[in-house]
This record gives structure tokens, C-alpha cells and sequence, in this order.
């Protein structure tokens, strides 16, 4: 995301006028949390707590949604934007003329090649049988909300609606992911790799220390022993690959053969001889803790 410097931006801006408001969004990087939770973690009233969250709210920072609660509905803030860019020269409003954006539920890939453990399950039921892998093939696996592998990959085939006019500046794609989870101890690593048009764009260790904690939109009838994972959003732009704002690679959006008449195939992978081989696990809606699917945004100029 980028800002310019400007009046125009100011609400952005004095959000980082308050080190309440840091503080928040730092509480937040590490996991969603309620106003009551970001209240006695900040030492200040709930009210006061809400007013700071509403501001980052108007400004795109965190998010929040209703959850029931165990005395009635509660509100969970998450962490909305991973990063941004502050613009300090120029206009990036004629850099950037169009951005296209789209939401993928986690069953819709197009390609598989999955080892057990594996499998796949709806907001309501089990998709066919566990530990086998034919049914990734069966046509409800589009309905899937949550899905596993020990290794392997999940491919996605990503609308492209750029026009022939137009050049990719960025490519942003955003997930809730760990390790195979069903069968997960605690301190598993695994190396997941990510891929676009067929370049490994970067590599992300799941570094295995989330096995205890049942996700938050986990629905009542799952009996696994399933766990969120983290929300990881990877970034390839003019200057390089980044994960969470961290360069991972030097492959930059231009070498990633983005075409207005080609679709973007995004893939998923664990490798069987990586040196960390805990699987996959991909959460979508129903799932985890963030309540999304996988979330792609395509910015041209």
C-alpha cells in the first residue's frame, strides 16, 4: 500500500500521532485480540480503547468483527494492513491507475498433488475420507474451508482483469496458513514454498509453536485437532519478493510474465525432501482465526 504524504491523508497519518495507537496495532501484530483483552493489555478503559480502534478502523489499519462471546457478543480487532509505503515525492495516483481485487475460498484451486495426511472439510462436513488423496478430486472440493496435506501442492488459477493497456506494478496475495494440522505437535516446522507462474517467488518456515490454541471461527461440530495458523501476505513488486514486508527474493513483478489475456497461477507447496517437511494446512472462511480466504490484489499502471 502506498500513501502520499499529504493533507488528503491525514487520517491515515495521525494514527501513528499516538503511541496508544502503536501500541495497538504492535498487540495486534501478534494475534487478534478483543477491546476487553486490548483494554487490560494497555492499562486504559474500554471506551477509550474503542475510540483508538474505530480511528485505525477509518483508516484501513485494523479491522473488527462481531463474535459471540460468553456474555454476549463481543467485538475482535485484527490487523488489517501489513505494511505501507509512505510517498514523500510524486503522484501515485498516475503511478497506479487501477487495482483489481479478488477473493478465492481455499477449495476453488485448480491443480493438486498431495501426500497424506490430507484432507478437506466444508463449514459443515467432511469432504469425502481422510488420508486420501483422490478426493481433492471430487468436485466439492470447491466448497472446502479448510484444507491439509504432508506434502505436495494446491494450485490456483487467479482472474486476471488487467486491460491491454495497462503494466503490473504489484502483486499482493494474503492467507491464513501453518503446517499440516491434524496430526501437528508443537515446534514442527515446515518450509512452505510460494509460487507464481511457475517462479518461486519465496520461501516462508512455519516456525510450529501454535499446536494448543482452537482458532477462533472453527466451527462446534470439528473434531480434529485443528489450530489457526498466522495470516501471511506475500508482496512481489518492481524492487523484489517480500513476505510480510521482508525481502525473500530478488523476483520482481516484471519477470513473473503477467499478461491482461492470461490467468495467474498461484501455487502452494511443501516438498517432501525439504529440510523442514511438516506439511500444509490453507484456512479460509469458517476457519482460523481470520474469518477470509485467500485475498489477491493486483495493482497496474
Amino acid at each position: 500500500m502506498e500513501i502520499e504524504v499529504n493533507s488528503a491523508n491525514m487520517n491515515f497519518l495521525e494514527c501513528f500521532s499516538s503511541p496508544t495507537r502503536v501500541r495497538i496495532i504492535e498487540l495486534l501484530g501478534a494475534g487478534p485480540m478483543n477491546i476487553k483483552s486490548l483494554s487490560e493489555a494497555l492499562d486504559i478503559k474500554s471506551p477509550i480503547v474503542t475510540r483508538h480502534i474505530h480511528m485505525l478502523e477509518g483508516a484501513g489499519i485494523v479491522r473488527s468483527e462481531s463474535a459471540a462471546g460468553k456474555r454476549g457478543m463481543q467485538k475482535i480487532c485484527y490487523l488489517e494492513l501489513t505494511h505501507a509505503t509512505l510517498m514523500f515525492k510524486g503522484n501515485a495516483a498516475v503511478r497506479e491507475r487501477s487495482r483489481y481485487f479478488v477473493s478465492l475460498p481455499v477449495g476453488t484451486y485448480s491443480s493438486f498433488e498431495v501426500k497424506p495426511t490430507c484432507g478437506l472439510a466444508s463449514e459443515t462436513n467432511m469432504i469425502g475420507m481422510c488420508d486420501d488423496p483422490r478426493y481433492f478430486a471430487d468436485p466439492e472440493h470447491v466448497h472446502a474451508r479448510v484444507l491439509w496435506f504432508g506434502s505436495g501442492y494446491v494450485e490456483y488459477r487467479i482472474p486476471n482483469y488487467m486491460v491491454n493497456t495497462e503494466r503490473p506494478n504489484s502483486l499482493e496475495i494474503s492467507l491464513e496458513i501453518c503446517s499440516e494440522t491434524p496430526c501437528t505437535v508443537d515446534h514442527l516446522p515446515t518450509d512452505i514454498v510460494f509460487s507464481v507462474n511457475g517462479s518461486e517467488v519465496g520461501t516462508w518456515t512455519y516456525p510450529g509453536n501454535f499446536g494448543s490454541e482452537r482458532g477462533i471461527y472453527t466451527p462446534s461440530w470439528w473434531y480434529k485437532n485443528i489450530h489457526h495458523g498466522l495470516m501471511k501476505t506475500i508482496r512481489i513488486t518492481t524492487q523484489g519478493s517480500f513476505i510480510d514486508g521482508v525481502k525473500v527474493s530478488n523476483v520482481t513483478i516484471g519477470e513473473l510474465s503477467l499478461s491482461y489475456d492470461k490467468e495467474i497461477l498461484f501455487r502452494i507447496a511443501c516438498s517432501a525432501t525439504a529440510k523442514n517437511c511438516g506439511g500444509v494446512t490453507l484456512f479460509g472462511k469458517g476457519f482460523g482465526n481470520y474469518n477470509h480466504d485467500i485475498e489477491v490484489t493486483l495493482r497496474c499502471k
